[in-house]
């Protein structure tokens, strides 16, 4: 099976290339400096001379308060470079799988979000991504939507490593504990795209929109203890000695973020047989990789 992933320098497109090579998947990578989503003709170009039988859009704009600002260059990558892909795949013959965000939701649930649930994205990037996930379903029947959330690898920038930096400079950090969410390992998401990859070569097509993170609920200060803790315990030499919890009113930021984005993920474990880990594993798992891949001083 020929496949075509856009975004693949980025921390779930560097996670999902090689486990695609070793399923035995031919992987045409184009990293966001290769093709530009946004450019209609290179995309159209780059697909059409791949003909892929499955495009993965890995490409996305991620700044999520940055967006508030450059809103236009938020809805150019999410949304239209999405309708581009969208088409492009179509007209080739291909399936899409393509990934979002919990931040389509506003957060006013109090049990698991289900797919069927009813969208409404509190901030410009939660917009952008809900109008991707549109331009998808309406140019081609054959997509695969997965809704991941709180997204950290070992590539790229991500709460973790900035929780390591800081914790590495301070002596304690402040941390918003009324958001709630699951933190989630790119590798266990590649992982997943891999098994409904295996599905698709076998015939069994079930295409729809998907929730996938680990298991498990975390506020971002359950989540920043762990990562300090786990760091700890890999042997990185941290200043931080305390961490405090604090309402999101203290800590304002530009983009308005769901205070409970916990994904009900029934739907894609049925479908694929999709085995997903705890977060609190799979964070230990990759603060020990992080560790050897800087020697084991630090991360």
């Amino acid at each position: 099976m020929e496949i075509l992933v856009t975004g693949s320098a980025g921390q779930l497109g560097s996670d999902l290339r090689p486990l695609l090579v070793n399923g035995g998947c031919g992987v045409h990578a184009f990293p966001s400096s290769a093709l530009d989503i946004t450019d209609r003709e290179r995309v159209f170009e780059a697909v059409g001379s791949v003909r892929p039988d499955v495009v993965i859009n890995c490409a996305a704009y991620t700044k999520v308060d940055l967006a508030e600002k450059e809103r236009d260059r938020a809805f150019a990558v999410n949304r239209d470079g999405v309708k581009n892909l969208a088409e492009a795949a179509n007209n080739a013959g291909s399936a899409l799988i393509h990934i979002s965000t919990d931040f389509v939701f506003d957060g006013r649930k109090s049990t698991p979000y289900l797919e069927i649930d009813g969208t409404n994205p509190l901030s410009a990037y939660g917009e952008s991504k809900l109008e991707g996930e549109r331009e998808a379903i309406g140019a081609l029947d054959r997509h695969i939507i997965i809704r991941a959330s709180w997204l950290y690898g070992l590539e790229g920038n991500n709460f973790v490593k900035t929780i390591l930096r800081l914790a590495g400079e301070r002596e304690a950090l402040k941390v918003v504990y009324d958001q709630a969410g699951t933190p989630t390992w790119t590798r266990d998401l590649a992982g997943a795209i891999t098994k409904i990859i295996d599905d698709l070569k076998a015939g069994k097509a079930d295409y729809g929109v998907y929730n996938y993170s680990n298991e498990g609920v975390a506020s971002w200060y359950d989540f920043a203890e762990a990562i300090v803790e786990e760091a700890k315990v890999a042997g990185v030499k941290l200043k931080c000695s305390s961490i405090e919890p604090i309402l999101t009113s203290e800590y304002p930021t530009p983009a308005k973020r769901p205070a409970y984005s916990v994904l009900d993920k029934k739907k894609i474990k049925s479908a694929f047989g999709v085995k997903i880990p705890h977060w609190r594993r799979s964070l230990k798992e990759m603060m020990k990789e992080l560790c050897r891949r800087n020697g084991g001083k630090d991360a």
